[in-house]
């Protein structure tokens, strides 16, 4: 590799493992490099991380990355970090220490806060300036919780000497060593404090979920020279250039920059994210409203449907029941059936997301006989992901009431070809997936890329996306109509199973 080659470093932090992927100026992948870190369940419906081993891990798998490539000073030529959204960190400003492990977006634990400021008609208000619907999801319960319950943070918070950060900005501040507090606007549009209209943080947002200011981070664009990395990289001093939460981020590794254009991203949860241009679209229908990037002085907004838990059901098949022992085997043991011999898999184990919003539905399997094998298990969890995309493009349609002529997937699950036909037979529209599925990483790599001229603006970018396989409906309309019939018939068995506690 000559000198003059230039190279973008993609930090992908999600929510099961850390990775580091170098691309080149053509969008192409050099290397990869991938840690899996530790999930701790305290509780039922509570999920954290370990900030400090999100950040060695992170920091460790660069580093791997860029040694692999043998990548020397002047090589690479920015930094651009995406992340899982929503997740939680606080920390001392003069240690860098947390003060609590990360809460995860998963964690159900602050849905009673959420039943008392809907109780208190304060929804309306939420939807209206953050574009969300008021969920344990997001960030800002999470925010009051610490505070409230670890000793001395609301004190430390008013004093000033605490500070927040979805993981963008607890990267950023790592990579820094401590001189950055900063995130991007998609990521702070996630956090339930933060006016998409008006684009700041909002006072009365502030005030109603009691978090102090001076705890939140500088919000900038999604594409910018934000400083330079002063922890020490294999490729030297090079400045961060690009944050964006993961699923704008795959948006804009599908290269989706016009209007109307959509993806769906099977990765741990499922999100279908369809670009809105430059005005905000309100779901009738139960979707979210949110920032997409933005790039310069232009900022387009998305529309959004998030699935809990999607890939995360193959894991759980893993690492719960033992049915398998890699992600890799579900295809094969969900093909050994000619199909789910009746059985329907509703994966609510944080509660259902869009587009049905219920914090206490439950796990739940429906139509088990004497004759229900591992097998029929396999076959229904695959298909419980493309059940819920299903839901999530039918209130999309309903919304925006554009025909779609395809959808574009990406994430871990859409490598598995079963899975992506079944999606296409009950959409009945084609499914495309891209030659690189890793967009996530690509999309970040694009905004760095575009902050120091590397591509000359979303149309160049445009031109590098190329089609792997394309998935036609094979299925007819009367046998779809039917599977989904029985599908939304096992989701109403799920609804309200977790009773709500007594405030």
């Amino acid at each position: 590799m000559g000198n003059s080659t230039q190279f973008i470093l993609a930090l992908d932090q999600g929510t099961t493992s850390s990775r580091a992927i170098l691309f080149d100026t053509e969008g192409a992948i050099v290397t990869v490099a991938q840690r899996e870190f530790e999930q701790y369940f305290p509780r039922a419906g509570w999920v954290e991380h370990d900030p400090l081993e999100i950040w060695s891990s992170q920091i460790g798998v660069a580093g791997e990355a860029l040694r692999a490539a043998g990548i020397g000073p002047g090589e690479l030529a920015a930094i651009g970090i995406t992340n899982q959204r929503e997740t939680t960190v606080l920390w001392d400003r003069r240690t860098g220490e947390p003060v609590h492990r990360a809460i995860v977006w998963q964690d159900r634990r602050t849905a009673p806060m959420i039943d008392r400021l809907n109780a208190d008609g304060c929804a309306e208000m939420v939807r209206a300036k953050t574009g969300l619907i008021p969920d344990a999801y997001f960030s800002a319960t999470k925010i009051a919780w610490i505070l409230d319950q670890v000793p001395g943070a609301r004190a430390g918070a008013e004093a000033g000497t605490l500070a927040f950060g979805t993981i963008d900005s607890w990267l950023v501040y790592k990579l820094t060593e401590g001189r950055l507090h900063v995130t991007d606007v998609s990521n702070a549009s996630r956090t339930m404090l933060y006016d998409i209209h008006a684009g700041r943080w909002d006072d009365d947002l502030l005030a109603l979920f009691t978090v102090p200011r001076s705890v939140l981070p500088e919000v900038r664009s999604s594409s910018e020279v934000y400083g330079e990395v002063s922890v020490s990289l294999p490729g030297g001093p090079v400045p961060i250039a690009g944050i964006v939460g993961d699923q704008q981020a795959a948006l804009a590794g599908q290269a989706c920059f016009e209007r109307g254009s959509a993806k769906n991203t099977y990765g741990t949860g499922c999100f279908l994210l369809m670009n809105t241009g430059d005005r905000v679209v309100t779901s009738t229908h139960r979707l979210l409203s949110t920032i997409a990037w933005r790039i310069g002085d232009t900022q387009h907004y998305a529309l959004e449907g998030s699935v809990f838990i999607g890939g995360a059901v193959v894991q759980w098949l893993r690492d719960g029941l033992g049915l398998i022992r890699s992600a890799a085997e579900v295809e094969a043991l969900a093909l050994s059936v000619p199909d789910n011999g009746g059985v329907y898999f509703v994966p609510a184990f944080a509660g259902l997301g869009a587009p049905h919003w219920d914090q206490y539905a439950r796990g739940t399997i429906c139509g088990l006989t004497r004759g229900t094998t591992a097998a029929h298990l396999a076959r229904a969890a695959l298909e419980s992901i493309a059940y819920q995309v299903a839901d999530l493009f039918d209130a999309m349609q309903a919304d925006t009431h554009l025909d779609r002529t395809e959808l574009r997937v990406d994430g871990g699950a859409a490598a598995n070809n079963t899975l992506l036909q079944f999606q296409a037979d009950l959409l009945q529209v084609p499914i495309v997936r891209p030659r690189v599925t890793e967009t996530t990483a690509l999309g970040a790599a694009y905004l760095a890329g575009l902050a120091v001229g590397c591509w000359s603006g979303p149309d160049e970018l445009a031109r590098h996306w190329q089609v792997d396989k394309r998935f036609e409906p094979r299925m007819s309309g009367d046998r779809v109509a039917a599977l989904r019939s029985r599908w939304t018939e096992a989701v109403s068995r799920s609804r309200g199973w977790e009773a709500a506690p007594a405030s």
